[in-house]
């Protein structure tokens, strides 16, 4: 204490002979001299404390870190005339070391209120924060996790191979400043562990050797400097602070020093604590959202100068944001992809919010921009509930729609994502086919005369279409691993995107062989699955980043990605995608669409609306296949031998597909020409059948009402003597069992062994059955049995078991599922069997199915 009370004595006597120099001169000038108060060691240090005070709590945003240092407090100096701050320089060139590592909870909190302080009084988005703590596996910064959730701070390195790649990070960042590159952040360097091994340290020093201008400030926790034998690398521009007994002693600031000789600041230090939990939310809360604005990028800079100005002949490549800059220590540059031979596939994870739709929508915007239809196609396949893909295909609201889709699958059923994986296939070998025919072996190799588009498939949320493991997943895994392989040489790239990659069963043992064709990985937050086992550089990801790795996820090949925000961007990409629909070559097609959440009305069908009189075999339309194209599901009804419709099921829908197979019929045929009997034995298909029997009427055809009595005469007299062109349309069939079944006491015939001949003998005459039975064995018990099933060869299953419709037709590989707006089409005559959404009425209600 001596050296201090002399020190501030000193400076007492210094100020007195000041003052006598200043009266002096006043007295030469002719001024009144103004009397000065003596100054002693107690008013000095409070006028120490109030200065302290001040430059220790700066408003926010007038102390960042720039080219000059800042006075930052780091505890509190005891004398015996009381106390005041000690701020030291950090900064611009200056560093702080102390002794001892983050394991003494002295240093842990001191270097998390350092954090606090200097983030907090820095403008939003201008101090990035990244960690090294290998001595307490990062739970040196837990408290601060606000701030990484923030986005300011970075995950803390707690591995040599983290520990390395932060060290690379940082002196990247050093270079680029130092050689004029615009760095957007100051770099806060905290080095948390006991000793770093050597050749750390001496990467440390040389950043803290770097200067001003490196724009890195390193504060560095367990510096070996007290160590026996230890010869630690000299630091650069750093403040020294050694603990002993809870108090710390303040070394001399570089350039401003507090001793004349060297020794530092002659008074024990007491070290800041913790700042407050709620002011670390607080600020987190602050700095996250105008970190978000600041980070915010601008959908156009994904876009190129010149639209379609590019060729597909080596490879797609797209603009997906900015590598750097938020998220890294690295500098803020545009980040270019590719779909080329290195990386013909990419997977993509990332959880629910993560921002899975907004990444692909900006590369496929991305893509579509840059290269014509003439050079890319698109298949998009959307396996969740939501609208992903909805704005590129033409809706009610604009009908424009992206020139480069051909296929369009939003909210897609498993069977929709098989049909396009086949037709991918089928792609494939007529490509393979052209190579052949060419003497070559890659797209890039056609001759100019004959280019082939490049093909992108996107399958958001594939894990859905590889669900279980039946027949549906397994054929699916195959064409995707065939894909996978061939796909590089034939111009056809995959985008697999999902929550999560585990629990796949149908992949066990396949993973591997498909994944391992999917070079380039891309993790969003959540999403670390797709990346190696070891590599845990997705673990704390803000929301609009991710992790890029090319690779295949290994450890050392990550680039940490911005991409801006397509949904904030809804003006621009309508303008895009119009300027791209304005442009698209003549005779284009709109894509091929299939909205699973959608009904489907035969009234809209173009198929039903293409029917005229004088077909050779008419159509009866039940509903659209899912399939690639949406083609209309129909049966033709000719001459052969079963050529009866059978709906079946409880749903009302049954009723629906019998009014629309019996108007499809009456459009080809002309007034008069056939006749319709129309039997409605169920309440509620009431409404339905006086519907069929008006629109009948108005298009001229001759229509007689049946009950069931009147359905046993028909059926009576159509066996015994057929009279032309007939289709008896029966609304629940299985209601008539009992007229039917009853035997005649003259012929002893029941209606039964009358409707199995009409079945078996009226295609032939020109007679068909239509007839909804609202249960599989009912209908059995109608046709005589099993053995008779082919009697009926065109059956529609609605929601009717997938085991009970396997044993009636006698097949063991059959995988149904009943659900709502679904059917199964079979055809027992060309053994066609298709998953269709059938076609209903207005007003109709899916969950009436149930």
């Amino acid at each position: 204490m001596g050296r201090l009370a002399s020190a501030y004595g000193q400076a007492v006597n210094s100020h007195r002979a000041a003052r006598a120099h200043l009266d002096n001169a006043r007295s030469v000038l002719g001024a009144a001299p103004t009397a000065a108060a003596p100054v002693g060691a107690n008013d000095l240090v409070a006028r120490l404390a109030r200065l302290g005070g001040t430059l220790a709590t700066p408003a926010p945003g007038v102390t960042p870190l720039t080219d000059a240092p800042a006075a930052v407090r780091i505890g509190e100096a005891s004398t015996a005339d009381g106390g005041f701050p000690v701020l030291v320089p950090l900064g611009g060139g200056h560093h702080l070391a102390l002794d001892t590592d983050a394991r003494d909870p002295q240093v842990a909190g001191l270097l998390r209120a350092l954090v606090l302080r200097l983030v907090a009084t820095a403008p939003p988005g201008q101090v990035r924060v990244a960690g090294i703590d290998t001595a307490a596996l990062g739970a040196t910064f837990g408290p601060l996790r606000p701030l990484l959730d923030a986005g300011v701070l970075d995950p803390p390195a707690t591995g040599e191979a983290e520990v390395a790649a932060l060290l690379d990070a940082a002196e990247q960042h050093a270079r680029a400043a130092q050689h004029g590159q615009p760095a957007a952040r100051r770099l806060l360097v905290v080095v948390a562990t006991a000793a770093p091994p050597p050749r750390e340290l001496a990467r440390l020093a040389a950043l803290t050797h770097a200067g001003p201008a490196a724009a890195v400030c390193v504060l560095l926790a367990g510096h070996p400097s007290r160590l026996p034998g230890e010869t630690p690398p000299p630091l650069g521009g750093t403040t020294a602070v050694r603990l002993s007994q809870g108090y710390a002693h303040v070394g001399d600031p570089p350039g401003t020093p507090f001793s004349p000789d060297g020794s530092g600041l002659a008074a024990p230090v007491l070290l800041d604590g913790d700042p407050p939990p709620a002011s670390v939310r607080a600020l987190a809360e602050h700095l996250g959202a105008a970190t978000r604005r600041a980070d915010a990028l601008p959908f156009t800079d994904l876009l190129p100068e010149r639209r379609w100005a590019e060729s597909a002949g080596n490879g797609l490549r797209t603009v997906i944001g900015r590598a750097g800059g938020a998220s890294t220590v690295a500098v803020d540059t545009a980040l270019t992809l590719a779909f080329d031979d290195a990386t013909p596939h990419w997977l993509v994870g990332g959880r629910t919010g993560a921002g899975k739709t907004v990444f692909l929508l900006d590369v496929l915007y991305g893509l579509a921009a840059r290269y014509s239809p003439a050079e890319l196609q698109l298949y998009l396949l959307d396996f969740k509930e939501g609208v992903s893909f909805t704005e590129f295909v033409p809706t009610g609201r604009d009908p424009s729609w992206l020139p480069h889709a051909r296929a369009v699958g939003i909210e897609s059923d498993r069977e929709y994502g098989l049909a396009v994986l086949r037709e991918l296939r089928r792609e494939a070998q007529r490509r393979a086919t052209a190579l052949k025919r060419h003497g070559v072996t890659k797209l890039a190799d056609l001759p100019p005369d004959n280019p082939l588009p490049r093909i992108v498939t996107v399958i958001d949320e594939f894990h859905v279409l590889l669900a279980g493991n039946d027949a549906l997943a397994r054929e699916s895994v195959d064409l995707l691993e065939e894909l996978a392989r061939k796909g590089r040489s034939y111009g056809i790239h995959l985008v697999l995107a999902s929550q999560s990659m585990t629990g796949i069963e149908a992949l066990y043992g396949r993973a591997e062989a498909i994944f391992g064709q999917f070079a380039l990985r891309v993790a969003l937050p959540g999403g670390g699955g797709v990346l190696d086992q070891l590599n845990d550089a997705a673990a704390a990801l803000p929301i609009g980043s991710a992790v890029v790795n090319t690779a295949a996820g290994a450890v050392g090949a990550d680039t940490v990605l911005r991409f801006p925000d397509a949904h904030a961007a809804a003006a621009d990409l309508a303008a895009l995608r119009h300027d791209l629909w304005q442009a698209r070559p003549p005779g284009s097609r709109a894509p091929a669409v299939f909205k699973g959440y959608e009904a489907a009305r035969v009234e809209d069908d173009s198929t039903f609306g293409g029917l005229r009189p004088g077909g050779r075999r008419p159509m009866a339309l039940v509903g659209r296949t899912v399939d690639v194209h949406g083609t209309t599901a129909l049966f033709l009804m000719d001459t052969t031998p079963g050529r009866h419709l059978a709906v079946v099921g409880t749903a009302p829908t049954g009723a629906d597909v019998l009014r629309a197979a019996t108007l499809s019929l009456a459009r080809q045929h002309t007034p008069g020409d056939a006749r319709f009997h129309l039997a409605c034995l169920v309440t509620v298909a009431d409404p339905v059948a006086d519907d069929t029997e008006t629109l009948l009427r108005a298009a001229g055809h001759p229509v007689q009402r049946l009950d069931a009595a009147g359905l046993r005469d028909r059926i009576v007299a159509l066996a015994a003597e057929p009279t032309g062109r007939e289709y008896l349309v029966v609304f629940g069939m299985d209601a008539a069992a009992p007229v039917l079944g009853a035997t005649d006491p003259g012929t002893f015939r029941s209606g039964l062994d009358d409707l199995r001949t009409v079945l078996r003998q009226g295609p032939a005459q020109g007679v068909h059955l239509l007839g909804w039975w609202r249960g599989l064995r009912r209908l059995a018990d109608d046709l005589g049995g099993t053995q008779n099933r082919d009697d009926v060869a065109c059956l529609v299953a609605l929601n009717v078991p997938g085991a009970e419709l396997a044993l009636h037709l006698g097949v063991h590989d059959l995988t149904y599922t009943p659900r709502p707006d679904r059917a199964l089409l079979i055809d027992r005559h060309d053994q066609r069997t298709r998953l269709i959404v059938p076609f209903v009425g207005d007003g109709h209600d899916p969950d009436g199915e149930r």
